[in-house]
């Protein structure tokens, strides 16, 4: 008995060291505090960090880099998501559940008086006192065991005559032992619902992932627009510069008589315009910066919400790409979208379910195995013969009723096996159909999916060669813009032409500039665009979730 003993604390102990180590068990001091203390009420967030780590002569330096890592430290948005892993490792510890030990405890005192209806009650009134208790420990083994060991005790005080002991010391010790043979039997069934969770943390952190990426897909292309803005609102603020020139020059001209005063109003017109254009280029640079201080964080601390952004990154990259293989850039986003990812995760969640659903159409056949002792101790009376006047009073108390107990001088035992063989199980037999059915569905939209990125990165490896053409042409443009400027300057200093084609060759030029930045910009977004559709936006940004 005592090696069973050994072997089920041995069983114990394995089982608690594999639970996750969230919250402490009995007896710390620790698990008390957690049992009884208050309710965790006083929950807080973290506040906006590090923005001090880009503040140079007041001012806010931004690269693209800096910028990300304060996105990822300080955006809500971001943080939001980081709290569904943490629900979901919860979830984990909740599938161990099952397996976690239990100890119930009770006392009780009982005192009783009765009126004999026969002489064999032992007394005309009968009083009793009696105190009992006892303690259970039981717990659910992932093999489909279940123990328990249950010790109960109890001190009866009796004016009965023919009581042998009084007060009597009665005491038990039991030993029950169940285990699964068909449904439910072994680990691969019973740890189906932790293996579910794990892989719907897989899941979430997969699901996390592309939710991230998109977010920073967002983040990095407000960075861009703002980036967009301050270089239009240069190219406006520079054809400002220019028309104010050519305006002035004009005035001098009228002024000298070499023009009419009809000819001064389309270069007030020209230098009106341009006005208005930055002015609107500027309010819409204060726009994007607003929305770059919202992912960064710098809108919730007064100290840096209305300080001055400068976005160091260049415009142009360092190099342009080579021509991408498009197979080759099809089959890394295969491998690397959180999308695929997911639904992998769901066909595994799906053959977890079927392997689950299998087992409850198995008949349930189970071993029970049960072992108790007993004892009996407390003051014996020697009477003489049944109901006879007492004699001799020999002392006794628990040494005696446990000396019993534990020498195993009165052992009980028995085995017994039960089988519940259903004619027929509907239930489970639709669990099973659902459970395949799902997995189904789950391969349907693994291809789906597949397909549907197929297209999105084919597209997205168009749209930077694209770009990078577009790129090249409007840096042509511009370059033409600028000598059919220089061009209708020299004219109209010749008097061959007049003010009207060299206000029309400025206003090609500002064209030609805006658009060799908005091709720029957008090749920065194509590339952003294929960094997200391969799955690699994390890692370009050097990004770890964990």
């Amino acid at each position: 008995m005592r090696a069973i003993l050994e072997k089920f604390t041995k069983l114990l102990l394995i089982t608690c060291i594999t639970l996750p180590a969230q919250f402490h068990t009995f007896p710390s001091k620790t698990y008390f505090r957690e049992q009884w203390g208050r309710a965790p009420l006083a929950v807080e967030i973290e506040e906006a960090t590090r923005l001090a780590d880009v503040l140079f002569d007041g001012q806010l330096e931004l690269p693209l880099r800096a910028y990300i890592e304060l996105v990822m430290a300080n955006s809500p948005d971001i943080n939001l998501q980081k709290l569904s892993i943490l629900e979901q490792k919860n979830s984990i510890q909740r599938a161990y559940s099952p397996f976690d030990p239990f100890v119930s405890v009770n006392l009780g005192v009982n005192r009783s008086t009765t009126p004999s209806a026969d002489q064999l009650a032992g007394a005309d009134i009968r009083t009793q006192l009696v105190h009992s208790g006892g303690t259970t420990f039981s717990q659910n083994l992932d093999t489909g065991t279940n123990y328990t060991i249950a010790y109960s005790g109890s001190r009866r005080a009796d004016n009965s005559q023919f009581a042998s002991f009084n007060p009597s010391l009665q005491q038990s010790l039991r030993f029950t032992l169940r285990q699964q043979l068909l449904r439910g039997r072994g680990r691969s069934i019973q740890r189906i619902p932790i293996l579910i969770a794990e892989s719907r943390l897989e899941f979430t952190r997969e699901q996390v992932r592309e939710r991230v990426i998109g977010l920073l897909f967002q983040a990095e292309n407000d960075y861009w627009n703002a980036v967009n803005a301050r270089e239009q609102l240069r190219v406006q603020e520079n054809n400002l510069d220019i028309s104010r020139a050519f305006l002035d020059q004009e005035k001098r001209r009228l002024e000298l008589g070499a023009i009419s005063p009809l000819d001064i109003f389309q270069p007030e017109q020209n230098f009106a315009n341009a006005q208005v254009r930055v002015t609107q280029e500027r309010y819409r640079f204060e726009q994007t910066k607003d929305a770059v201080r919202r992912w960064m964080g710098a809108d919730l601390d007064p100290d840096f919400r209305n300080l001055p952004i400068v976005l160091t990154e260049p415009i142009q990259p360092a190099a342009y790409s080579d021509t991408i293989d498009a197979e080759e850039t099809v089959l890394l986003a295969l491998s690397r979208r959180p999308e695929l990812a997911q639904s992998r995760r769901a066909i595994e969640i799906s053959d977890l379910s079927i392997k689950g659903s299998n087992n409850g159409m198995r008949p349930n056949l189970a071993l029970s195995a049960n072992y108790s002792s007993s004892g009996i101790g407390g003051n014996f009376i020697d009477r003489s013969g049944l109901g006879g006047a007492a004699g001799e009073i020999v002392p006794g108390g628990f040494p005696e009723a446990f000396g019993q107990l534990f020498g195993f001088n009165f052992p009980s035992y028995g085995a017994s096996l039960t089988l519940q063989l259903p004619l027929r199980n509907r239930s489970a037999a639709a669990d099973l159909a659902d459970a395949v059915i799902q997995k189904k569905r789950d391969l349907y939209i693994l291809r789906g999916d597949e397909q549907a990125i197929r297209l999105e990165v084919l597209q997205a490896v168009a749209g930077v060669e694209l770009s990078k053409a577009a790129v090249q042409q409007a840096s042509v443009a511009r370059g033409f813009a600028q000598k059919r400027l220089d061009a209708e300057q020299k004219k109209y200093e010749l008097g061959v032409n007049t003010a009207f084609f060299v206000l029309q060759a400025q206003n090609d030029l500002v064209d030609a500039e805006a658009q060799v930045l908005t091709q720029a910009i957008s090749y920065r977004r194509s590339r952003l665009t294929l960094l997200q559709a391969t799955g690699e936006l994390l890692e370009a940004h050097n990004i770890t979730l964990r």
